[in-house]
């Protein structure tokens, strides 16, 4: 039986969730919590659906804003009607494009994404590198020098100069912007030659997982091929190194861009996962 999610479905969501973390090729767009009390505060202003049986929950899904649309948590499903919850979660969509995520491995979700219209838009490929692998190189080219905040303009003017789908960034508040670089799991990092900005790397921490993510790396257009994509990812290593628990630095490329894999292949990263992002138009029919 599908149905909207209970308060009393939430031990069963969070052991669906702790199913499909035991596996890679499980993976999907999912909560971030994995507490109960956290979890029920994250579902409270989603659409939370779950297959059902005698046993307990054996299907989840979810619909939350993103970007100019929804984005569809799941479905991590253990047995589940995977098509007919993704097309009860459709039918409330109210014409708004809704996103998707699935590891690439998951084909049981891509094809049940592919059945109810989803059409794969890219695939994002990570990769990742033990620190020491990449702090030796970690100093500022002479009449450089390295700073750890930028204003917010010259961020902005970096930002846009280099190709992102992170547009909603660039209309950040100064106090946005000013509470997301205050956050203790991000850091930034940036170069600069006298007082203009050449280039920024972002950094989230992940201690739990030992790693530092670069959430962004950017060089300007005017700047690149002279070595500054190899010396920010060396600085955000040093960084990351801040954190006695994280071990590893990950990155990640979109399939169209070459120059971003060349460049991590040259640094020593080396493949670790692979995600495919869908969409569904918003005029679609369920």
């Amino acid at each position: 039986m599908i149905r909207p999610m209970l308060a009393t479905d939430v031990p069963d969501v969070l052991a669906l969730l702790t199913w499909m973390d035991d596996a890679p090729e499980r993976e999907v767009f999912s909560p971030d919590a994995r507490d109960p009390r956290e979890l029920q505060t994250e579902c409270e202003d989603n659409l939370c659906l779950v297959d059902v049986d005698d046993e307990g929950v054996l299907a989840y899904c979810a619909l939350s804003p993103f970007r100019d649309g929804l984005v569809l948590e799941g479905p991590v499903s253990d047995g589940g009607h995977v098509q007919a919850l993704l097309g009860r979660a459709l039918a409330h969509t109210d014409g708004l494009p809704v996103y998707a995520f699935a590891a690439q491995e998951n084909l049981p979700v891509r094809a049940a994404l592919e059945g109810a219209g989803f059409a794969a838009m890219h695939t994002t490929d990570f990769y990742s590198a033990p620190l020491d692998r990449l702090t030796p190189h970690a100093c500022a080219p002479a009449g450089h020098r390295i700073a750890r905040r930028l204003p917010i303009a010259a961020y902005r003017e970096l930002f846009k100069s280099s190709e992102d789908a992170w547009a909603g960034r660039l209309t950040w508040t100064p106090e946005q912007f000013d509470g997301h670089f205050a956050r203790d799991d991000v850091r930034l990092v940036a170069l600069l030659r006298g007082d203009q900005p050449v280039g920024f790397a972002e950094l989230e921490f992940c201690p739990e997982d030992a790693r530092a993510d670069v959430t962004y790396l950017a060089v300007h257009p005017a700047e690149r091929a002279q070595g500054y994509g190899l010396k920010l990812l060396a600085l955000a290593a040093a960084e990351a190194e801040t954190h006695p628990e994280v071990r590893t630095l990950r990155v990640r490329a979109h399939d169209h861009m070459k120059p971003a894999r060349a460049l991590y292949a040259r640094a020593g990263f080396t493949h670790c996962r692979s995600i495919v992002t869908y969409m569904r138009d918003g005029d679609e029919d369920v």
